[in-house]
């Protein structure tokens, strides 16, 4: 009980501060301010014809509509609209229609992480795929995947270019059928305007050689900035065992990793460098993670959690390392064990 209590004692303190608070007005700017940068990627690819220097327009568009992804997170954590068909309706058309993913294959992958992170078995983002994040997992590779597995530390950043790509056909898969998707019709008007619209005005503007190497340039960035700031939130923090019991408090904080960096780092990833506090409280608006840093890391010193907060490249040292040793088969996967140290039942 005195485990359970801990997080009410810290909410408590956190609505108290109004930290729980929703932002209309900064979310409006934010808003706002992307638009216009959408517009501005628009005109670049309009004003500046058939030339070579146009791949830099592609990073430009991948960083903004990484901008906007992150938004859409906001938006779909209930951090603009409380509740209600109207908040849903906006995260669907900014996640579909201006980044090209889909919002209810994303809400039924991601609702599932938050509830269970790093829990083996329960949290999807661990499950083995391109990559082995859990070592026993290593025990199903064999022959030449196995190989190319235990090499996995030495080609996890250059497959993050993939990930963009693996988004979005995911993202078209699932509302094709593969998964349950609420609104099935309108996200695939939404999506398909979206991937088929900005793949047409490229085509138009540039031809067919430089389209498709603007493309492949523009997913490729894409997919590098998205794992780039998703990949230290988690990876290489505590595991736990898919029947172990842990405390939510512990579950979200032994599990997440901070990214200092003050405001430039905040801007860069969309707030998430304050991921143990978005984990703790996902309905937060992410300006507010900062003050709420504060207090969550003083509240965990004096609880003696152990709270992790790293530079951008201090984490992803760890998290190439952790890779490697998964690969390699020299990471125990209840390494640093939350559930054994916390159990609650």
């Amino acid at each position: 009980m005195a485990h359970a209590s801990s997080y009410t004692a810290l909410a408590k303190r956190i609505k108290a501060e109004g930290l729980l608070e929703r932002r209309p007005g900064w979310y409006v700017l934010r808003g706002l301010g992307l638009v216009a940068m959408l517009a501005v990627g628009v005109v670049l690819l309009g004003a500046l014809g058939h030339t070579w220097w146009q791949l830099l327009t592609a990073v430009y568009f991948s960083f903004v509509f990484t901008q906007i992804a992150f938004l859409a997170h906001d938006s779909a954590h209930k951090q603009i609209f409380t509740s209600g068909p109207r908040g849903e309706l906006v995260s669907r058309i900014i996640s579909n229609l201006f980044v090209g993913l889909s919002y209810g294959w994303w809400m039924n992958k991601h609702t599932r992480h938050h509830a269970n992170p790093n829990t083996i078995g329960r949290d999807n983002d661990i499950l083995p795929g391109a990559v082995v994040f859990v070592a026993d997992d290593m025990e199903q590779r064999a022959g030449f995947k196995g190989w190319l597995t235990s090499h996995q530390g030495y080609y996890f950043v250059p497959i993050l270019a993939l990930a963009g790509l693996d988004l979005h056909v995911n993202a078209i898969k699932a509302i094709a059928g593969a998964e349950p998707v609420p609104h099935r019709v309108q996200e695939s008007i939404f999506i398909g305007v979206r991937l088929l619209g900005f793949a047409t005005l490229v085509f138009l503007v540039l031809g067919p050689v430089l389209g498709l190497v603007f493309m492949a340039v523009q997913l490729a960035s894409f997919g590098i900035y998205m794992g780039g700031t998703f990949a230290p939130n988690h990876t290489g923090m505590r595991l736990i065992g898919h029947g172990q019991k842990v405390d939510y408090l512990r579950r979200q904080v032994l599990t997440s990793r901070n990214i200092s960096g003050g405001w430039p780092m905040a801007k860069f990833m969309g707030g998430l460098n304050y991921q143990i506090e978005h984990h703790l409280f996902p309905n937060m608006p992410s300006v507010n993670l900062k003050r709420a840093r504060v207090i969550v890391r003083q509240y965990c010193a004096d609880l003696g959690v152990e709270y992790e907060e790293n530079t951008f490249l201090g984490a992803w040292g760890i998290v190439l390392r952790y890779i490697h040793r998964v690969g390699v088969r020299h990471a125990d996967p209840f390494d640093c064990p939350a559930a054994a140290a916390f159990r609650t039942a």
